[in-house]
C-alpha cells in the first residue's frame, strides 16, 4: 500500500520539490573545498555573546511576562527557567538507563569481534590479548588465560581507578592495544566520558594506570559503539548539546583532565580550539533548532601520557554516525522544522586532521550499519523518511520509505550545494521502525522485524528482505523469508537472516553470486529467541569457502522481550554448521542456571551491552556467558562441552 511518506519521497527524490536545486544546477564541489571554521576565538566568542545577550533579553521578558500575569490574579509557583528545565531533562535521561533496572605481544592477535570495517576494531565486553582473554563485565575487569590447552581465570580489577567513587557510572566498553586495556565509561554524576587505562602483562596481570575524563554528553545508543580503535588510534565521538542559557563555563568544548580525588572542573585542559570548529552555510542557533558540537577526539595511545585532539561540527543535535578505515562520516537531521521531510547533512571528518567536508542531502539513517565507504570514491548510505537519529533509543524511530545514497566523495565541500537527485535511488520496502540492514561485499541487504509478527503475515514486510548491488542499477532482488529480519550478517560472501516466527528462532542463508541474491536453506530452532540483539552477539569462522560455524546466544521464547534480554542471564550459545550454505546444528553450550552467585555489583549493575559472546582462537571453541567461560569441542559434528570456568568475584560478597 502506498503512503503517504512514499509519495513524499518520490516526489521530492523525482522532482527535487523539497527545495533542492536540480542535479543540472549542482556543480560539484571544487576540489580542495572544504568547510570553514572560526576564524580566531574571538570570532566564536562573539557568535556565544550574541547567543548570551538574546537568551537574557527572553528571560527578562518572560518574567515580565510572568510578573504581568502575576498581578492581575493569583498564579501559581512560576516553572524553572531554562536552564534548570534542560538540566532535569539530562538528569531524567541519566535515570532512564539507570532505573531499568610487561612485555609486549608484538603479533596482532586474531579478532574475536563482529566488527564493521576490517581494521577497525569497536569498543567491546571481551577482547584478546595473546594466551588471555580480558572481560568486561558489571563495573570490573577479568582475564582468563586460554594459552598452552587452559582455561583459567587470572586476574580482577575494579573497572574504574582507585579513588574513583562508581555511583552513577556506567563502563560499558573495553579495548585492547599493545599492552594497554582501555575501558570507556560514561558518569552521569561527574557528567562526562571516562576512559579508564590499565596495563595487561604477559601473565593476565592488570595494574590501574591512569583514569581520565573527557567532557562529553551521554553517549549512548542501543546499537552503535562510542569508541574505535584503528592502529594505535583511540577514536571517539561525544556529542555536546548547547543551550544558550549556560554558556559562560564552555563546558560543551571538548576538554580533558586526569582524574584523581581532587579534581576540580579547571583541571579540564581544552583540546578544542575555535579553529577546529566547523560550520556550514546553514544559519543554526539554539533558540529555533536543538544544536550540539558534534566532537571527533583521536588520542595516540602508545604514547606514556594520553594525547588527544578534537574536531567538531556544529549542526543539528540529531545524529548518527560511521567510522571508516579513515574517517568519522555524521549524519545530521534538524528535527524542528515544520518541513514534511527534514533537511540534513551529512559530514565527513578524516582521521588525518585534514578540515573536514559536508554535503546537504535528505532523509535519516537507521544506523551506523547503513552507511559503507567503499574504500573507493563513494559514499552509501540507506536512509529513511524521517527519525531521530541514534541516540539512547531512537533508532526506533527511523520510518517511512527508502533510498540509497550513491554519492562520490568528490561531490562534497563546503556544505552549500546538495547531493543531486540521480544520486538517490528509490528502493521498494518501508521501514517500521525496526529495519535491520548489513553491506556484505558488493551487495546491501535490508528487512524488517515486526514486534509483533507471528507465522505467515500474508505479504506484510516482516516477511520479504530485500538485496541489491549498491553500485549497479540491477533490479532490488525480494528475499521471500519464513520469518521476521532481526539480524543480517555476513557468512564469508554470503549472508545470514536470522529472525522469529511464531514461538520458534529461524536462521536463513542467503547466497550472493553471479549478480543473484536467493535463500538457500533454512534451519529452525524451535522455541527460542536471541540472547543478543548487538552486532557483537554473533560470530561466523569461516574455515573454507562456503564453510565454517555460525555462533549466536539464545534464550527461551518466552524470555525473549528486550527488557528480559538485559535483565537475564543469557541460557546457551548455539552453533550451527555451514556446509555450502546448508545450516545444520552442532549443537548448544549452555550456561550453568544454578551457578549465579552475588556479586557484590557496585555499578554498571546491567548488562546494556550483553553478556554473551560466541569465541573463536583458533580450532578452539568458547561461549562465555555472564561469569562462565565455557569451551567446547567439536566431534562427530556435534560440539561437546569439554570444560569451563567461572570467574564470578564470590568474594565480593563478603564487602
Amino acid at each position: 500500500m502506498t503512503t503517504r511518506p512514499v509519495l513524499l519521497l518520490s516526489l521530492c527524490l523525482a522532482t527535487l520539490a523539497c527545495g533542492a536545486p536540480s542535479a543540472s544546477d549542482t556543480p560539484p564541489a571544487a576540489p580542495g573545498k572544504h568547510l570553514a571554521p572560526f576564524a580566531s576565538e574571538q570570532a566564536f566568542d562573539r557568535l556565544l555573546a550574541e547567543w548570551t545577550a538574546r537568551a537574557e533579553r527572553e528571560e527578562k521578558e518572560r518574567q515580565r511576562r510572568q510578573a504581568t500575569m502575576a498581578a492581575a490574579m493569583p498564579m501559581p509557583a512560576p516553572p524553572a527557567p531554562p536552564a534548570m528545565q534542560m538540566a532535569e531533562a539530562a538528569a531524567g535521561n541519566a535515570l532512564d538507563k539507570i532505573e531499568v533496572t610487561g612485555s609486549r605481544i608484538d603479533a596482532p592477535d586474531e579478532s574475536i569481534t563482529n566488527v564493521q570495517t576490517t581494521g577497525v576494531d569497536e569498543g567491546g565486553i571481551v577482547k584478546r590479548h595473546g594466551d588471555h582473554l580480558v572481560v568486561l563485565r558489571r563495573g570490573r575487569l577479568f582475564t582468563i588465560r586460554t594459552g598452552d590447552d587452559t582455561l583459567q581465570p587470572v586476574s580482577m580489577v575494579d573497572a574504574f581507578g582507585p579513588g574513583t567513587e562508581p555511583g552513577g557510572a556506567w563502563y560499558d566498553e573495553m579495548l585492547v592495544g599493545g599492552d594497554t586495556v582501555v575501558v570507556i565509561g560514561y558518569s552521569y554524576s561527574r557528567g562526562g566520558t571516562e576512559l579508564v587505562l590499565f596495563d595487561i602483562s604477559r601473565d593476565g596481570a592488570l595494574r590501574h594506570r591512569d583514569t581520565w575524563h573527557m567532557r562529553s554528553d551521554d553517549y549512548y545508543s542501543a546499537r552503535n559503539y562510542a569508541s574505535r580503535l584503528i592502529g594505535d588510534t583511540l577514536v571517539f565521538y561525544t556529542p555536546m548539546e548547547i543551550t544558550p542559557w549556560d554558556l559562560d563555563g564552555r563546558e560543551f568544548l571538548m576538554g580533558v583532565r586526569r582524574w584523581h580525588p581532587q579534581a576540580t572542573p579547571q583541571d579540564f585542559k581544552r583540546i578544542l580550539p575555535a579553529t577546529h570548529i566547523y560550520r556550514s552555510d546553514r544559519d543554526l542557533n539554539p533558540f529555533d533548532h536543538d544544536i550540539a558540537l558534534h566532537t571527533v577526539t583521536r588520542c595516540q595511545l602508545s604514547k606514556p601520557e594520553l594525547d588527544c585532539t578534537s574536531t567538531a561540527i556544529l549542526g543539528p543535535a540529531s545524529r548518527v554516525f560511521y567510522v571508516s578505515a579513515d574517517s568519522v562520516f555524521v549524519w545530521t537531521t534538524d528535527d524542528d522544522t515544520d518541513e514534511d521531510t527534514n533537511p540534513s547533512a551529512v559530514f565527513r571528518i578524516p582521521l588525518d586532521a585534514t578540515p573536514p567536508t559536508a554535503l546537504k542531502t535528505r532523509g535519516v539513517p537507521i544506523d551506523q550499519l547503513s552507511f559503507l565507504h567503499d574504500g573507493g570514491d563513494h559514499l552509501n548510505v540507506l536512509l529513511t523518511e524521517t527519525g531521530l537519529g541514534e541516540g539512547m533509543w531512537r533508532d526506533e524511530t527511523a520510518t517511512g520509505s527508502l533510498a540509497l545514497l550513491h554519492v562520490p566523495l568528490s561531490s562534497f565541500g563546503d556544505g552549500s550545494t546538495d547531493a543531486p537527485a540521480s544520486a538517490y535511488r528509490l528502493l521498494p520496502g518501508a521501514s517500521e521502525g525496526d529495519m535491520q540492514n548489513r553491506y556484505i561485499g558488493d551487495w546491501l541487504l535490508y528487512g524488517n522485524a515486526p514486534y509483533r509478527w507471528r507465522g505467515n503475515d500474508n505479504g506484510r514486510s516482516g516477511s520479504v528482505a530485500y538485496a541489491l548491488r549498491y553500485a549497479d542499477d540491477d533490479a532490488v532482488q525480494a528475499l521471500a523469508l519464513g520469518h521476521g529480519t532481526e539480524r543480517i550478517e555476513a557468512m564469508g560472501g554470503d549472508a545470514i537472516l536470522v529472525g522469529s516466527a511464531g514461538p520458534d528462532l529461524h536462521f536463513t542463508s542467503v547466497r550472493l553470486q553471479d549478480g543473484r541474491a536467493r535463500a538457500s536453506s533454512v534451519y529452525i530452532q524451535p522455541n527460542a529467541a536471541q540472547g543478543e540483539s548487538r552486532t557483537h552477539g554473533f560470530f561466523y569462522r569461516g574455515e573454507a569457502e562456503r564453510q565454517g560455524i555460525v555462533g549466536l546466544p539464545i534464550i527461551g521464547q518466552r524470555r525473549g522481550n528486550t527488557m528480559q534480554r538485559y535483565l537475564d542471564q543469557s541460557a546457551a550459545v548455539l552453533y550451527l554448521r555451514n556446509r555450502d550454505l546448508k545450516l545444520a546444528t552442532l549443537g548448544q553450550l549452555v550456561a550453568d542456571a544454578d551457578g549465579a552467585v552475588d556479586d557484590g555489583c557496585k555499578t554498571s549493575c546491567v548488562d546494556w551491552y550483553g553478556n554473551a559472546r560466541p569465541i573463536f582462537i583458533g580450532e578452539r571453541v568458547f561461549a562465555l556467558m555472564g561469569y562462565e567461560l565455557v569451551e567446547g569441542r567439536i566431534a562427530n559434528e556435534r560440539i561437546v562441552e569439554r570444560r569451563r570456568t567461572n570467574f564470578a568475584p564470590a568474594a565480593a560478597i563478603s564487602e
